[in-house]
Parts: C-alpha cells; sequence; structure tokens
C-alpha cells in the first residue's frame, strides 16, 4: 500500500510530526515495534510529564549543550509556547513549576498520551503496533519502500525517522534508526551516555561511608587535567553504593564522559563545594565565631547545624580531626584545612553507568547533514529525521522534549509538504 508519509516510531517526536503531516492533509502511517505508542512520554516527568519548559529560547538552548545552538531555526519556527498552544488546542492544561517546567494540570502524563492518541484518530492516520521494521530501502524513483520484520512492506513518498537513541530500552529505543539513517549515506556521531549516574572507585564509595546521604542545593564542578573547572551546576545530588547520582551529577556526566575519553588513566576529577554562596576567608572566619561562642563544646555539636552530620563527621575524618575535640582546641591550621575541604572537597570519578541506564542519548545522526528549519536529510530526498535519533541532547527539565516535539513538527509539516510536489 502507498502512503505519503511514513513515521517510524512512536514517541514524543514520532507522534508530533505524525499528527503534523496528517494535519497537512498527507496520508499517514505510524509505525511503532511495540505495543503502547508514547512509552517515553508516559513516563517523563516522574510519570507527570514534563512536557516542555517556558525559558526564554537562548536559554532554552543553553540547557541544551548538545547542538542546541541547530534548533535556533526550529525554534523561529515552532517553539516552547508553540507547543503550549497545541496541547491548549488538544484539550490539555499546562501549569509551571520551578525553574520553567510545564506539566499538565492534573499531573498525568496519560492524559497527555491519551490527547494524542484521540488526535491520531480524528486524522485517521493508520497506526501499526507490535511492527518492528528490518529496513528502508531507498529507490532511485525517489520512493521508499518501508519493510517490516515480518516481511510486509509499505511505499512512500516520504519517511521520518523517529526511532529515538539507545538510552531507556525498555520503551522501545534501542538504536535500531541508525542502520537505517547510515544506509542513506549519513554519519552516525559517536554514541554516549547523558544525564546518567555516575561511578567512582574511591575507597569512601567502596566502603560506602556515604551511601544515601543526599546533600541539597551544592555545587559540583567537573576539573579538566589542568585542574581548571569546565562546567558547575548547583543543585541536589546524592551518595550511592557505586558513586554519586542526582540532579547536578547527571547534569555534569556528559562533560565527565567527555573528559573520561581524554584521560590517560581513565580517571576525572570532580569538585564538591557544600557551601556554594560563600567564600573561603568569610567561611574560615564564620567557623573560628562559632568556636568562640563554644569554646568548651565538642566541634560535632558547635558544627552540627552546617551540614548533615555524617558529613561533617566525613569531612572532620578526612582531615584528621576528631569529632570529639574541644572547639578552643582546635588549631587554626586544622580549621582552615576543615574550611578548605567544605569548599573543595575533591575526588575521582571513573566512569558512568552505561547508556542503557542513561536518561538520553548522546550523539546520534550528525546535524551537519540535517537541514535545521525543515528536518530533512540533505543527503536523501524525503528523508527526515526527528527526536533523539539526531545529535541533539540537553538537561533533564523538559529540555530534550521541546527538542522532539518542535524536530517532529517540522518534519511532519515538510515530509506532508514534499509529498505532495
Amino acid at each position: 500500500m502507498m502512503y505519503d508519509v511514513i513515521v517510524i516510531g512512536g514517541g514524543p517526536s514520532g507522534l508530533m510530526a505524525a499528527l503534523s503531516a496528517g494535519e497537512s492533509g498527507a496520508k499517514v502511517l505510524l509505525i511503532d515495534k511495540g505495543d503502547k505508542l508514547g512509552r517515553k512520554l508516559a513516563i517523563s516527568g516522574g510519570g507527570r510529564c514534563n512536557v516542555t519548559n517556558r525559558m526564554p529560547v537562548d536559554d532554552l538552548i543553553k540547557h541544551i549543550p548538545g547542538n542546541g545552538r541547530f534548533l535556533y531555526g526550529a525554534f523561529s519556527l515552532f517553539n516552547n509556547e508553540d507547543i503550549i498552544l497545541f496541547f491548549k488546542k488538544l484539550g490539555i492544561e499546562l501549569k509551571e513549576e520551578d525553574h520553567g517546567r510545564m506539566f499538565p494540570i492534573n499531573d498525568k502524563a496519560q492524559t497527555v498520551v491519551n490527547a494524542l492518541l484521540h488526535k491520531l484518530e480524528v486524522l485517521k492516520i493508520a497506526v501499526r503496533k507490535n511492527s518492528p521494521v528490518r529496513t528502508i530501502h531507498y529507490h532511485d524513483n525517489h520512493n521508499k519502500t518501508v519493510q517490516l520484520m515480518s516481511g510486509e512492506s509499505f511505499e512512500t513518498k516520504a519517511v521520518i525517522i523517529a526511532a529515538g537513541g539507545k538510552s531507556v530500552p525498555q520503551t522501545g529505543s534501542t538504536g535500531d534508526g541508525y542502520a537505517w539513517a547510515k544506509k542513506a549515506g549519513h554519519t552516525i556521531t559517536d554514541l554516549f551516555p547523558t544525564e546518567v549516574p555516575v561511578i567512582s572507585h574511591e575507597k569512601f564509595i567502596k566502603t560506602k561511608t556515604l551511601q544515601g546521604l543526599s546533600l541539597r542545593d551544592i555545587a559540583l564542578s567537573v576539573l579538566n587535567a589542568k585542574g581548571k573547572s569546565i562546567i558547575t551546576h548547583r543543585m541536589d545530588m546524592i551518595f550511592t553504593h557505586f558513586g554519586i547520582s542526582g540532579p547536578a551529577v547527571l547534569r555534569c556526566s556528559q562533560f565527565i564522559v567527555k573528559e573520561l575519553r581524554k584521560s590517560v588513566n581513565r580517571e576525572v576529577v570532580v569538585n564538591l563545594d557544600i557551601f556554594p554562596d560563600k567564600k573561603e576567608e568569610p567561611l574560615f572566619q564564620e567557623l573560628i565565631h562559632l568556636l568562640q561562642a563554644d569554646p568548651k563544646k565538642s566541634l560535632k555539636n558547635v558544627f552540627k547545624n552546617l551540614m548533615p552530620e555524617r558529613y561533617l563527621l566525613f569531612l572532620l575524618e578526612q582531615n584528621g580531626i576528631d569529632p570529639a575535640t574541644q572547639a578552643n582546641n582546635l588549631s587554626k591550621d586544622k580549621l582552615r584545612l576543615f574550611a578548605e575541604s567544605c569548599k573543595k572537597f575533591r575526588f575521582n570519578v571513573h566512569d558512568t553507568l552505561p547508556i542503557e541506564k542513561a536518561f538520553i542519548t548522546g550523539g546520534g545522526v550528525s546535524v551537519k547533514e540535517v537541514d535545521p528549519k525543515t528536518m530533512s536529510s540533505k543527503l536523501m530526498e524525503g528523508l527526515y529525521f526527528c527526536g533523539e535519533i539526531l545529535d541533539i541532547h540537553g538537561y533533564t527539565g523538559g529540555f530534550n522534549i521541546t527538542a522532539a516535539f518542535v524536530t517532529g513538527r517540522l518534519a511532519g509539516l515538510n515530509a506532508a509538504e514534499f509529498s505532495h510536489k
């Protein structure tokens, strides 16, 4: 059977692409290998679905460190405010939370998925689930054949590959689309995990000294081989049985991966600053005042309100200070070392969890080979890409899903237009 547009992948970008092509009057087939569409949407935002982020476009781009600048052209045609309007028209009202994150008012991701699925029905878009694709045949007459693993084939004028990356494979993202892109002559840049927990072989991690300890509003920095900070994220973090995790760590992880690739001995130094609002000398003076105010108390009691007790005891031990020491018995030199470690606790990290455990895939179809305003292949007429298969990756917080919806919208509209030529 002949279709104007075939979309492969029923995630956020694929659903948006299929709807956009359908709205443009194209005869559309949406193919997905799983038994449910929108599986990644349904689990996003902790099951509440962080639909987009309302930050200004320049800020959005800054939060998409992996080729975010490629999206400037796309955002000039369809942006985060357009996404909000799109869902409003589907009957989904959104609310804004911290840092610009947008969620459905009822906090239920399934509502968002259901609204998209209902729109598919209204537009009479053909859907094939449980239908893994074997390959795409690109013909000289510019038509394409999408062949399923079952042997069944469909003809089309335009194909949109929205098959995702390799992260969160339980949603169907297992990297299938890269082979079809390569077949069309495209470059796949090195794949790597981003937004992923980090592994450390440090002794205090192996002995689980701090396992389960959460630290709030700290600054975590990734240092290069010369000891210079290349990125700092100020958020929460947690120590785990294998290393570190939490929002600050996830955001630093892609920079850790890149530095590890350059590292001769496969380790990278990170710096943990538990008092990002204080400079070291004023902190030192503040600690002196605390000691002078209670000279007879133990250090453990004098400093107990500064930070979680487990971290306090750990830092004291790191500096060879007995927590039972009386305040007036601590030397200035030892106190200065303690103050410094509050701001500069440095330790080595050695790896991340694998790409399958990452939230987002780094790398993918090279954006140099894709038109930034249409998402069309520069190498194969009638071929389009959208979503995580592209070499675009952002932080969590609605940034990746925004990129998926925006690229999906443009791919769908332009594939439909191409099919009508």
